[in-house]
């Protein structure tokens, strides 16, 4: 696609293994615009964790090809923002010096990546929380702080991994609209993986719903309802036939 800031052309990947190897992905494409959210839903295993890291260069496609930008990133790290699905945040640093780290590791100095840390926690609703340690933060709090630490790095593209996964239904549902907040503000293009239908309908643009394994695009739909999204939306006859139309591809497919 021209203008597409993430690009997944052609791409089929198999992890080796007896009997031929478990393959994950077969001819999968996928365009992202500039500043576009997009969500990848799926059944378990089918690969959507494994498009992810193959964006974040983390891992080569068997056949096919990535790119960011234009450029290829198959086993090129370093390209995009990349948050797995565990916030990751180390023990031994209190929560400035965890959400600096990214910036840090990115070759920023280190007093500079915590101020300009610091001067995010009230965008983050973090503030007051600076100088506590990540077991005395809330579930919700872990991952806002691991998000700001994905955001600190200053790349167009982030890639997040089910960042809600964990999190209880109320703190969830508050972390989407945060979320929503925060992505509109900023204006980066964001690639989203979660197995929660009604989620992916309420941050996205347009949600691209997985085959089994190995996974295959089945269906990409657009998203046009107005932001932002919240409580009210979802008890809607739009958001109710968009959810029934993921769910039933998500039924024809997981087979």
């Amino acid at each position: 696609m021209a203008g597409a800031q993430v690009e997944v052309r052609g791409v089929w990947h198999t992890f080796p293994g007896k009997g031929g190897g478990l393959r994950v992905l077969e001819d999968v494409s996928l365009d992202v615009r500039p500043g576009e959210f997009v969500s990848i839903v799926g059944p378990s295993g089918c690969g959507k964790s494994t498009i992810l890291r193959m964006l974040a260069g983390l891992l080569a496609p068997g056949t096919g090809d990535v790119l960011v930008g234009g450029a290829s990133v198959g086993g090129v790290p370093g390209r995009v923002a990349y948050m797995p699905q565990r916030d990751l945040l180390l023990p031994w640093r209190k929560a400035l010096g965890n959400a600096a780290l990214g910036a840090e590791i990115g070759g920023m100095d280190g007093g500079r990546a915590r101020e300009k840390a610091r001067a995010l926690f009230g965008r983050f609703g973090l503030v007051g929380f600076e100088e506590m340690w990540p077991s005395q933060l809330s579930g919700g709090m872990r991952q806002r702080l691991a998000l700001l630490r994905t955001f600190l790095i200053d790349r167009d593209v982030l890639l997040l991994d089910e960042p809600f996964g964990a999190l209880d239904a109320i703190t969830r549902r508050e972390m989407q609209g945060w979320l929503q907040e925060v992505w509109q503000a900023d204006g980066r293009t964001v690639l989203f993986v979660t197995h929660d239908v009604e989620e992916a309908l309420v941050l996205s643009d347009r949600v691209v719903v997985m085959t089994s394994r190995p996974g295959r695009i089945a269906v990409v739909v657009d998203v046009g309802m107005a932001r932002p999204r919240g409580v009210a939306d979802v008890v809607t006859p739009e958001f109710s036939r968009l959810k029934a139309e993921l769910l039933a591809a998500l039924e024809q497919r997981s087979g």
